[in-house]
């Protein structure tokens, strides 16, 4: 009897080896137990982009908040499971990018890498990623690549609106309010400010933009000066400034354009520089009368704005900052990205199910129809398998130097109308 006994334990260990589920159920898949998920991310905690490594620490303390809260089914964390957030410092280089993202996967069994920063940095890897069966979940990057060749890479998904689709608002709304005047731009020599500047001109429309825009002018990223193409720009007497550059860089070429005696009559800048640190840069580099007016898009709430102060979910982005990141400012718009993005991610993990596996992770990021409550008003985060493009609504916004807040101008719009 005991003989058979034995038998029978060893026969149902190994079925638990074999069978997908048995006696274990989510356990099968990578970053996934009864009790966590485990997800990951690198980021430019440091380097020329470092302005951005906030971001990781507001989807901590979101995930730390998540955690902590009994959700809708009662149950800390979602369903149960605690969220553990692993990120490395990849110092903005795609080729520590590729090496962390090999160790999160392979050594720290991550379930998924989320928010990744980037769009190089997604690019390097995002076929390692894909041939590995990874989510490579909601990028930091509105690149168009990371929407538009989902066929190739159907493991990829971003989440803010692309490049392509913000550039297009900025052209339209030139167009409109600036009819006829010199456009001059300066940006980042990369896909990133390639697609902000493939969208201006579609905005415009070819032939208003062959006539119109008279500079274009690439800087690397790596590069520490911009005065060589501020220096051109001057000279093409371009009357709209536009700037597609990470926030570094674009204070630096507002700085140049105020020192160079350069005066437009209009400045648009790209949404992903819009926010305290760069604009407290700018002001105090260029003065306030130069920035004063300058113009980007948001789809966000603005933490450092008081127009949000009443509302709900920025009362309890505060009281989480306030526990999770104590000393860190809450009006810091890098944080508050995080959190967004942190929304959707939990958002999706519930859509994933009760055991939730890659594919189904997938599925539910493909089939998105709801509202984050970190964003705009009106906004949706809206997919299908052909369009992954979570958010595509933004709306304009015109910066008050004076006050230090952005103030909204219109409504919401559609970067990509159907």
């Amino acid at each position: 009897m005991r003989k058979l006994i034995a038998c029978g334990v060893a026969l149902v260990g190994a079925l638990a080896l074999t069978v997908p589920g048995a006696l274990g159920g989510a356990e099968q898949t990578p970053g996934i137990t009864a009790k966590t998920v485990k997800i990951g991310g690198t980021f430019p905690l440091t380097g020329p982009a470092a302005a951005y490594a906030p971001i990781p620490l507001g989807m901590k303390a979101y995930f730390s908040y998540i955690n902590a809260r009994r959700g809708p089914d009662g149950k800390r964390g979602v369903m149960g499971r605690q969220i553990i957030w692993k990120y490395y410092d990849d110092g903005y280089n795609p080729a520590n990018t590729v090496q962390l993202t090999r160790k999160l996967v392979e050594e720290d069994k991550v379930f998924a890498t989320v928010g990744q920063l980037g769009t190089e940095h997604n690019l390097a890897v995002r076929p390692y990623l894909n041939q590995a069966k990874v989510p490579q979940a909601l990028v930091s990057s509105g690149a168009s690549y990371f929407g538009t060749q989902f066929k190739e890479y159907p493991w990829t998904t971003g989440w803010q609106p692309d490049y392509i689709a913000e550039g297009r608002v900025y052209g339209l709304h030139i167009k409109a309010n600036h009819s006829g005047k010199k456009i001059a731009v300066i940006y980042q020599n990369d896909d990133y400010g390639k697609d902000y500047l493939f969208g201006l001109r579609v905005g415009l429309g070819k032939n208003y933009a062959d006539q119109n825009i008279v500079a274009t002018e690439a800087v690397e990223v790596t590069s520490t000066s911009s005065a060589s193409q501020m220096a051109k720009i001057r000279s093409s007497g371009a009357a709209v400034l536009v700037i597609f550059q990470t926030p570094t860089p674009t204070v630096r070429s507002i700085a140049t354009g105020k020192a160079l005696g350069y005066n437009p009559d209009q400045i648009y800048m790209n949404s992903v520089s819009a926010f305290r640190t760069p604009m407290d840069g700018a002001v105090a580099s260029a003065g306030a009368a130069y920035v004063n007016g300058l113009l980007s898009v948001t789809y966000l709430k603005d933490a450092d704005s008081p127009r949000w102060d009443d509302d709900p979910a920025m009362k309890l982005y505060r009281q989480i900052v306030e526990k999770y990141l104590p000393g860190r400012n809450f009006r810091d718009g890098q944080i508050y990205y995080g959190f967004a993005k942190g929304e959707t991610f939990v958002q999706a993990l519930y859509k994933a199910g009760k055991n939730p596996t890659r594919a189904s992770f997938m599925n539910a990021l493909l089939s998105l129809n709801s509202t984050n409550k970190f964003a705009l008003p009106g906004v949706t985060q809206k997919t299908t398998k052909s369009d992954r493009w979570i958010i595509s609504q933004m709306q304009l916004q015109r910066y008050n130097a004076n006050e230090k807040v952005w103030v909204p101008v219109g409504k919401l719009i559609d970067g990509r109308p159907r």
